[in-house]
């Protein structure tokens, strides 16, 4: 791996989502190789095609190692996460995975929370390895909060999560231990949780279309959090979850939560719209993101209390917020692809240009002038056939391919992933090509 200092924005893979060090990759240096077949035990597409392209490794199941190429498209949509967190007022911690046992007593859920994975210290002490954060904000929350003057807050973070999934599947879709971006908000009552909540709901919208994907807005049970909530899903056949979606307009539901008869209605065809008497069709969808209001649901057990303007003690009132960031990655992995390989979208991409020597020809100077302009360059300078390279890159998916070969003379290949023919330029126009 090459480094040089660069500082700069975030664009169609373009810059480093880190403003210190803009990485630049000779594919000879990779430590990771492609394969030519996805493991025998994998069924998932996402799963098959990440561990083909080499960007995750499997452990063991429902837990996954991110490979070099993998942690770039993950840190990629960390950032974009981050961005539009950060414009709602989020303000980012990172609380503790090992979390004690009292907590989770306080709430109930220490024996009701099936997927909790639980553990015993040598020293005494039972502890919880979190599946989430709800037991650990709250107390920390009370130590700050005395006013209404105190709030609203929010606070959230990107963080490692564990459950004890009984049979974890879907690849990345659903595992034993992912990443998860949480945010907690804290509000004075339930107008003012209100409106932050609309203000979330569309920050996620935002996210979802900037990673380049279409997430409808479901209204879904809010299982041991609320009532009910608001689910994010992206449609796909790979998807666990099923949606009633309308053709016409916006209404969406998961199936957890319509009666039998709406159930038998669409499944029979002749399912109709409430909201504007369209057709109602049942999807799979793959829920990336979730909203609840929580109310004073884990405020009561811990007794979570402000001082309003005339001294009184009112309950403080919470949302939560959810999106599943490695699950992200299997998502677009899922959506993304033809029968080549992967196909990422430009946001997101390990890098932006996958630039490829063939035949004895040298790409170095290309390389430098990409990479000056601050450009992200996966550079293959293998010493391979031109078949196994063009066949890797097609894998890999990155969304500009450039070939150096002696068959272009002065021109260069260059293609788009995402089209089927390539066509020959002039390397001066190479930057002007890829820039967005």
């Amino acid at each position: 791996m090459l480094q040089i200092s660069f500082c700069g924005k975030l664009g169609a893979g373009l810059i480093s989502p880190f403003c210190d060090k803009l990485s630049l990759m000779l594919q000879s240096k990779l430590f990771t190789k492609t394969l030519r077949e996805a493991p025998k035990d994998e069924e998932a597409l996402n799963a098959k095609l990440l561990l083909r392209a080499g960007f995750v490794d499997k452990l063991m199941a429902g837990v996954y190692t991110f490979l070099p190429l993998g942690l770039r498209v993950l840190n990629k949509i960390e950032t974009v996460i981050r961005e539009e967190m950060n414009a709602i007022g989020g303000q980012e911690v990172l609380m503790p995975a090992l979390q004690p046992k009292e907590n989770w007593e306080a709430t109930g859920r220490w024996n009701s929370f099936e997927a909790l994975y639980k553990t015993t210290s040598r020293f005494g002490g039972e502890y919880a390895l979190g599946p989430t954060h709800e037991e650990i904000i709250v107390p920390l929350g009370k130590k700050f909060i005395f006013s209404y003057k105190d709030l609203p807050f929010a606070a959230y973070q990107i963080q490692t999560k564990f459950r004890d999934e009984k049979r974890p599947k879907g690849g990345l879709l659903r595992g034993r231990e992912f990443k998860m971006k949480d945010l907690y908000s804290f509000h004075t009552d339930p107008e003012d949780l209100l409106k932050y909540y609309a203000k979330a709901l569309a920050a996620y919208k935002k996210i979802f279309k900037r990673l380049g994907l279409k997430a409808l807005v479901v209204e879904a049970s809010g299982g041991t959090f609320s009532k009910y909530s608001h689910e994010f899903q992206v449609l796909s056949p790979g998807g666990e979850d099923l949606i009633y979606v309308c053709s016409k307009c916006d209404f969406a539901k998961n199936k957890e939560i319509v009666d039998e008869a709406f159930v038998r209605a669409a499944e029979a065809g002749k399912g109709s719209c409430p909201n504007c008497g369209g057709k109602v069709t049942a999807e799979n969808g793959i829920e990336v993101g979730n909203i609840f209001q929580l109310n004073t649901k884990y405020s009561d057990p811990f007794a979570l209390k402000y001082k309003d303007e005339k001294g009184e003690e009112k309950i403080v009132y919470m949302g939560c917020y959810g999106i599943g960031v490695s699950r992200l990655l299997g998502t677009i992995a899922e959506i993304y692809n033809d029968e080549k390989g992967l196909v990422w979208p430009k946001p997101v991409a390990p890098f932006a240009v996958h630039l490829l020597e063939l035949n004895g020809a040298s790409a170095k100077k290309i390389y430098a002038e990409l990479t000056k302009a601050g450009i992200e360059v996966l550079y293959d300078d293998r010493k391979i056939s031109a078949g196994a390279k063009l066949n890797d890159s097609d894998l890999l998916g990155i969304p500009y391919r450039i070939i150096v070969s002696p068959k272009t003379g002065a021109r260069v290949e260059f293609k788009e992933r995402s089209k089927k023919t390539a066509k020959l330029v002039n390397p001066k126009q190479l930057v002007k090509l890829v820039r967005p």
